[in-house]
């Protein structure tokens, strides 16, 4: 299957308030989020034409605006809005949203206070971020290299361009030796995350999470939450260190993107799909998507 580069699609970006052509949504290249990295975003899944957690995953993206100092021009309501005229403007029906706010090119230097802030939303079809087959057998991990920062250093709880910067590092490195993707420790040396989903352990019929104290309480984490608890299983926050993996007999990941994926090694310890992965994963792909049957 082809793969259509993402600056040559057709259809249409909200940009600014209104639809521009998809090739025409473009910005200068001496923009202030490319160079200093001052640029927020989001990203949502539409299941059966609707967006989900639509309000939760704008309260944070002005939530990560305003720890960036970024004036949003536009309300929440506005922002809401605009992400559903475009998914039915682009007909989608089962896809990724992404809402992007950045500061723009009227000044070049560390300082922005003159920089207007844009604002656009693209969507696009996107069945899933893994390929199935991974997911079937469970993705493949190596310990990244790099660390989560600590919070006094960086505003690690904003969904910020410049944090994800570590995360493409490892992941390339991670590619490069086989694996699907990096376990990210933090600047303690505790598990944290994946390069951009949350973590869970699954150990003695308890699920096992990281405390997100240095990088996202992401919503599909707090969702995964609420359905374990909902089933009775016992959900333990808490600082995990790298050598209690070993004692885990299933692991899996969560997030918009990749939804609840199993992870079936880790370096080279390997690990099942097993019943609870696949009783939360089941559980939430009927929360989210009402068409949803299992296989």
């Amino acid at each position: 299957m082809e793969i259509i580069p993402f600056d040559k699609r057709i259809g249409f970006i909200w940009y600014n308030g209104e639809f521009v052509e998809w090739q025409n949504a473009t910005t200068h290249v001496l923009n202030h989020g490319l160079h200093y990295g001052s640029c927020v975003f989001e990203g949502l899944r539409v299941y059966g034409e609707k967006i989900y957690k639509l309000e939760k995953h704008t309260d944070r993206l002005f939530f990560s605006a305003q720890r960036m100092g970024i004036d949003v021009p536009y309300s929440k309501d506005e922002i809401n809005n605009a992400q559903e005229e475009t998914i039915k403007k682009m007909n989608i029906k089962y896809g990724y949203v992404r809402p992007v706010i950045w500061r723009g090119s009227e000044m070049m230097a560390i300082s922005a206070q003159k920089n207007k802030i844009n604002v656009a939303v693209a969507t696009w079809e996107w069945p899933s971020y893994f390929a199935k087959e991974d997911r079937l057998k469970g993705i493949s991990l190596q310990t990244a290299l790099w660390k989560r920062p600590p919070p006094d250093c960086i505003p690690t709880d904003t969904k910020a361009a410049g944090l994800y910067m570590i995360c493409t590092l490892s992941k390339h490195e991670a590619e490069k030796n086989g694996f699907t993707d990096a376990l990210m420790l933090d600047y303690k040396g505790r598990v944290s995350e994946s390069t951009g989903s949350n973590i869970f352990l699954v150990i003695n019929g308890e699920i096992h999470t990281p405390i997100p104290d240095c990088f996202l309480n992401g919503i599909t984490r707090q969702a995964v939450i609420e359905i374990a608890k909902n089933e009775g299983i016992n959900v333990i926050e808490r600082d995990i260190y790298p050598e209690e993996i070993k004692k885990a007999e299933e692991i899996f990941l969560t997030g918009s993107a990749v939804e609840v994926t199993p992870v079936g090694k880790i370096d080279n310890q390997t690990f099942k799909v097993g019943d609870i992965t696949a009783k939360i994963s089941s559980l939430y792909m009927k929360e989210v998507d009402p068409n949803y049957k299992d296989s």
